[in-house]
């Protein structure tokens, strides 16, 4: 065998033994480790870190969701952002609230007021008037309960509120009792009373909220967009962008909401009205537009032929890729708040708090 062979046979030995080689998993982490970048994350302030982290933990492990500091640090960001780290926090002003929800609701059923005052006079359960109970309320988590309880115990109760709580977001993530009840399958706690009850629980809130904030797939360049549909449901910034490219297409001013639809309807709503206008271009029915904008809740419609023919003619018009997500403009409504705050705020919010979280962990 020549010197030549000889090298040749050398260097395919060796590049036999390299590719042979198993590649080097990433081993799993210790729960007590992550535990313990858990609690060296949380804001400085936070009290009980053992227990925040402790849930927290459980969240992650129970969902089968990656503790990446990007991970841990949103699921921080917002509970700092919408309790600041308080399971039941109280709320300026809420007896006010109450009162005013109330009024609001049996104004609608042509209700005198006077009529709803005089019911709530009646004892409680606990020895107090529903009146002084909503005269003295601190928390949403009280505030739930005390209409959960005339609801069912005080005269028009049923009528004026039925099984709708005016509740519909607590805990220290401020979840949405909705999606909470929706998602209830493979919760890993004893139920105390009802879904509804738990979500007013640190454990029950923080699991909840984990899933609302991670629990889907969105190939998002920046956390942000995700801190955003947190606030204004799942792809709501994804879907924000495609209406923005529909809105230059057509020249017809859409709101960004993320919105496609109009769910619970069959009619049109204006999203799907501006892109029937795009029709011929597209080359697609009616039908076929309606069917790929149903998918907008889910991932699945980015692979959609409506979703790939809009950018790229939006591309193509731009001269340049234009965004696939951006911050939805929703004005936020609720009792609580007094200014004028948007989904954007929100995120850009939780953002900041995210990036100091991120200082944190380096």
């Amino acid at each position: 065998m020549t010197a030549c062979k000889r090298l040749s046979l050398l260097a395919l030995m060796v590049l036999a033994g390299c590719t042979s080689q198993p590649e080097k998993s990433i081993p799993e982490r210790r729960p007590a480790d992550v535990k313990a970048q858990i609690a060296q994350l949380l804001p400085p302030k936070v009290s009980d870190r053992q227990g925040w982290s402790n849930d927290i933990f459980a969240a992650f492990n129970g969902q089968g969701l990656d503790p990446s500091l990007t991970n841990l640090c949103s699921v921080i960001a917002v509970t700092d952002q919408e309790s600041t780290f308080s399971a039941d926090a109280n709320v300026p002003g809420l007896p006010g609230i109450a009162w005013g929800e109330i009024d609001r609701r049996a104004g609608k059923l042509h209700i005198p007021s006077f009529l709803v005052r005089t019911a709530l006079m009646i004892k409680s359960p606990d020895g107090k008037s529903y009146a002084a109970r909503l005269d003295s309320v601190r928390s949403e988590k009280e505030l739930s309960a005390i209409f959960d309880d005339f609801i069912d115990m005080v005269p028009m109760g049923q009528k004026l509120f039925g099984n709708l709580n005016p509740v519909h977001t607590g805990g220290p993530m401020q979840v949405s009792i909705e999606f909470a009840e929706a998602h209830a399958k493979g919760y890993p706690y004893p139920v105390d009373g009802s879904i509804r009850r738990e979500v007013f629980s640190r454990r029950g809130g923080v699991w909840f909220g984990t899933m609302h904030l991670l629990g889907y797939p969105a190939d998002y360049s920046r956390q942000v967009f995700r801190f955003a549909d947190y606030n204004a449901g799942w792809y709501a910034s994804r879907n924000a962008a495609f209406q923005a490219a529909v809105s230059k297409l057509s020249g017809i001013k859409l709101a960004l909401d993320g919105d496609l639809i109009l769910y619970g309807s069959d009619a049109a709503g204006s999203t799907e009205l501006a892109v029937r206008t795009l029709a011929k271009r597209l080359d697609m029915s009616n039908g076929a537009i309606r069917s790929a904008l149903e998918k907008g809740e889910t991932q699945a419609f980015e692979k959609t032929d409506l979703w790939q023919q809009v950018f790229a003619m939006a591309d193509k018009n731009a001269g340049r890729r234009q965004p696939r997500a951006v911050l939805p403009g929703i004005k936020l409504e609720s009792p609580k708040i007094t200014r004028n705050l948007t989904t954007a705020w929100f995120a850009q919010r939780v953002d900041g708090r995210y990036q100091n979280c991120l200082a944190r962990g380096r």
